[in-house]
């Protein structure tokens, strides 16, 4: 059922085709990416002064999902921007593959990048908190302790770039627009627990929640919804994949594109929120260019060519060998690692559970025994990176030894649907091998577990019951990352498993994940300190049948969904890690994936002609308050190299 509201639009009732897992949004980065299934309750609005009258009222500038904002309501700027920061210069970057639409929130067609910077939000997100959230389009929220409602003022100066002012009509549109024609991401997970939306006055809308629903994110979650014009939704179809994007009301506007290949957004000179405390020090380029590359190998001749300006490196191999060209020797180039201050991540090859062949978890495990972490962190990682284990990994929510008491409480009740192994044994972590080579324990290992499993080995070939090879296919559409998974095929071969991996294109590779069609793919998931009901668009039952969502694995298991609701209810920090752990424990008991490698910094190279904050925040690579230095800009023109 659907959220009530006051308008009176018609509602889709059906959507159709599949979606693609998204980009992030400022401040709610994991709460828009992801989604799930779970209906919402029809809910009857009260009288706003009835209900209002009955409960203490907070009004704030800002709100966080536990304690206290670090920043007062009268802050300035952020702790880590140069308040005073120089405007001017530009910021390129790469993007892979290829993008045929500005419309990322819908179905169709593939999203180009940082499109998000063309949009405001209500709220929008520090960089040295975990979860705080403070007013960009909203100059004050109001709720009640029991977060059952928020409302949102926004602010009278607020204005879409054509110089109209951005209303709660507005707001309301954009809800509806997402919700009807967007991802299915937003009706079947981010607005799933929305009760109502309602247009208070111009300037004000609220949104009410689901009673029973876990509403601690809630506020922040509709909080950091993209703003349409509600005159421009009327008129067109948001659902149309277009070269023309949705009119906005941010920091940047598009002003050059060459379809698949770059964008280039301009800064807006009379940006209306330009000297708010959220964006002071920010936003300091005249212009962002994204260039787009077939593979990263074509993408770092680029960059040492000077197509663009900045690289954040994601090949141990290249960081290791590569960065010895001329524009570095002569000082034009600068290369850093930086301190990740975030889970790093679980990235790793994940199984499509929905294949038959993967169903038991002993053979998933068996496979994950023949990716020989150290001997590719020694012959191909340059000793560079850790093995991934946990889900949260490089974070206090990863869960460590035997389930402590805590954890135990909480799993207990649902222990019949956990392996045993949850119980009696430490967390698991992927086995370790030789430096050297695949060595025969762990090989004995796995080709027991395949046996366990009812598999045999017959003239070197793993058979099941009916003499059937088993055969798996690797997903894979980067050229450098073949040197990574060739080592993991031939070690799946010695266990008797026929392997295939062909090189497809990014827009066949996208195509084919959106529809499940692989038995594994490679993905990465950056999951939040703070999580919650986004879990339930990765791990959740209800989108594992769901076209596109980021249950790419297709987990369906009522024990996770009970862990994953559990942790969206817990009321105090202490809660959230213990749970999160318990459930990061059963996810690795699970087999769900391959993990594959961390450095937990950031390697990134760029032209010499930017200047950044003496503080980084410990929660993002903060380019975005880095600024342009004329005068080295000149140096290096002078000599060619900019």
């Amino acid at each position: 059922m659907t959220p009530t509201r006051t308008s009176r639009r018609p509602v889709a009732t059906t959507l159709t085709a599949p979606l693609r897992d998204q980009v992030k949004v400022i401040g709610l980065a994991a709460l828009l990416a992801l989604g799930g299934a779970v209906e919402t309750l029809r809910a009857q609005e009260t009288s706003d002064t009835a209900e209002m009258a009955e409960q203490e009222i907070i009004t704030a500038h800002g709100i966080s999902s536990f304690g206290d904002l670090k920043y007062g309501p009268d802050f300035t700027h952020f702790d880590y921007v140069n308040p005073d920061a120089p405007k001017g210069g530009f910021f390129t970057t790469w993007g892979f593959g290829s993008f045929d639409s500005m419309r990322p929130y819908i179905l169709n067609g593939n999203g180009a990048r940082s499109v998000g910077i063309l949009y405001d939000t209500m709220l929008t997100g520090s960089a040295d908190e975990p979860d705080a959230l403070y007013g960009l389009l909203a100059e004050s929220i109001e709720y009640p302790e029991d977060r059952s409602w928020i409302i949102f003022n926004i602010r009278p100066e607020a204005r879409f770039h054509d110089g109209s002012p951005v209303t709660a009509a507005d707001a309301e549109a954009s809800y509806w627009a997402l919700y009807n024609d967007g991802r299915p991401v937003y009706r079947l997970g981010i607005f799933r627990d929305v009760a109502g939306v309602e247009v208070l006055d111009e300037r004000r809308i609220k949104f009410s929640f689901t009673e029973g629903a876990p509403v601690r994110d809630m506020p922040g979650t509709v909080g950091g919804l993209p703003i349409f014009p509600a005159a421009w939704l009327a008129e067109n179809d948001f659902a149309e994949a277009s070269m023309e994007p949705v009119p906005g009301s941010g920091p940047y506007v598009l002003s050059d594109l060459d379809e698949g290949r770059s964008i280039t957004y301009s800064r807006v000179e009379d940006y209306w929120g330009a000297d708010l405390p959220v964006n002071r020090g920010s936003n300091n380029f005249d212009e962002q260019r994204v260039e787009y590359f077939a593979d990263s190998t074509a993408a770092f001749e680029g960059f040492k060519a000077g197509a663009y300006t900045f690289r954040s490196e994601n090949s141990s191999r290249q960081w290791a060998t590569g960065y010895d060209f001329p524009a570095i020797e002569a000082g034009h180039v600068v290369t850093e690692t930086l301190i990740d201050g975030t889970p790093t991540g679980t990235q790793g090859w994940w199984f499509n559970l929905r294949r038959p062949q993967f169903q038991d978890p002993r053979v998933r495990e068996a496979i994950g025994m023949m990716f020989n972490f150290e001997w590719s962190n020694r012959a191909l990682f340059y000793d560079l990176y850790n093995r991934t284990d946990s889900f949260w990994e490089n974070s206090y929510l990863q869960a460590e030894g035997m389930p402590t008491e805590e954890e135990l409480a909480i799993l207990e009740p649902l222990r019949e649907h956990f392996p045993e192994e949850v119980f009696t044994e430490e967390a698991f972590s992927p086995v370790v091998s030789s430096a050297e080579r695949l060595d025969r324990r762990t090989l004995r290992r796995a080709t027991a577990l395949m046996r366990e499993a009812g598999y045999t080995i017959v003239d070197g070939k793993l058979v099941d019951a009916d003499g059937e090879q088993f055969r798996l296919e690797i997903l894979n559409d980067s050229p450098a990352f073949e040197r990574i998974i060739n080592p993991f095929i031939q070690n799946l071969e010695r266990l008797g498993i026929e392997v295939v991996a062909p090189l497809i294109d990014n827009a066949q590779a996208q195509e084919r994940e959106k529809n499940y069609d692989f038995d594994m793919t490679t993905r990465r998931y950056a999951m939040s300190l703070t999580p919650g009901t986004e879990l339930v668009g990765i791990f959740g039952s209800s989108s594992a049948n769901e076209l596109d969502t980021a249950n790419v694995m297709g987990l369906a298991n009522e024990g996770v969904d009970a862990l994953i609701e559990l942790i969206a209810q817990a009321e105090n920090r202490d809660e959230l890690n213990v749970r999160v752990r318990a459930l990061d424990r059963v996810l690795r008991s699970m087999h769900l994936w391959v993990p594959q490698f961390y450095s937990g910094q950031h390697f990134i190279a760029y032209r010499d002609v930017y200047e950044r904050p003496e503080t980084k925040p410990p929660f993002a690579l903060g380019t975005g308050t880095w600024w342009w230095n004329e005068e080295r800009a000149e140096e290096l023109r002078a000599a060619g190299a900019l």
